[in-house]
């Protein structure tokens, strides 16, 4: 993918929509490379860079944004949202709930209307890098941008390496 190319993804739309500034940054994308890759190709600390993950609750499904170098507490988001039962979807049904194929998932311009869920933590940040709907391309944004583009509700459902 060219340096200055930049895809228009349903994300990017939704961002343009918006009226949202972003950075458009792509890279080369690494099957199960994760926030770990797309990182070390822009250059950056994993922990800047925000993770698009679709779980279901109960059987619903959800989106929680988490930093890249940290893991999400399942216990801990499903006893802030009142579920019985909270888990990651499989690819091929995350898909289905988000339009987006897995490594290029974004919050942005999804199929569906979902709850969105971050990381507190993410708020504090100056800027962030999240994914732009497609695989091998990321946009930084700021917390403030990401509130203007989405209903986002704020969470402290981290866990670390070690936990």
């Amino acid at each position: 993918m060219a340096k200055n190319k930049i895809p228009v993804t349903s994300a990017v739309r939704a961002l343009r929509k918006a009226k949202v500034e972003f950075t458009p940054h792509t890279y080369r994308y690494e099957p199960r490379g994760g926030t770990t890759v797309s990182s070390r190709e822009l250059g950056v600390d994993e922990h800047t860079v925000v993770k698009t993950l679709i779980m279901e609750a109960d059987g619903q499904p959800l989106v929680i944004l988490m930093h890249g170098d940290l893991k999400v507490s399942t216990r801990k988001l499903a006893r802030h949202i009142g579920a019985r039962t909270l888990q990651p979807c499989p690819p091929d049904k995350a898909q289905r709930h988000s339009g987006y194929m897995v490594g290029g998932t974004s919050p942005f311009g999804l199929r569906k209307d979902l709850p969105i869920y971050a990381q507190s933590t993410i708020e504090h940040l100056p800027s962030f890098y999240i994914n732009g709907g497609k695989r091998g391309f990321l946009v930084q944004i700021t917390p403030q941008d990401l509130t203007t583009a989405l209903d986002v509700e704020w969470v402290d459902v981290a866990r670390g390496p070690g936990d």
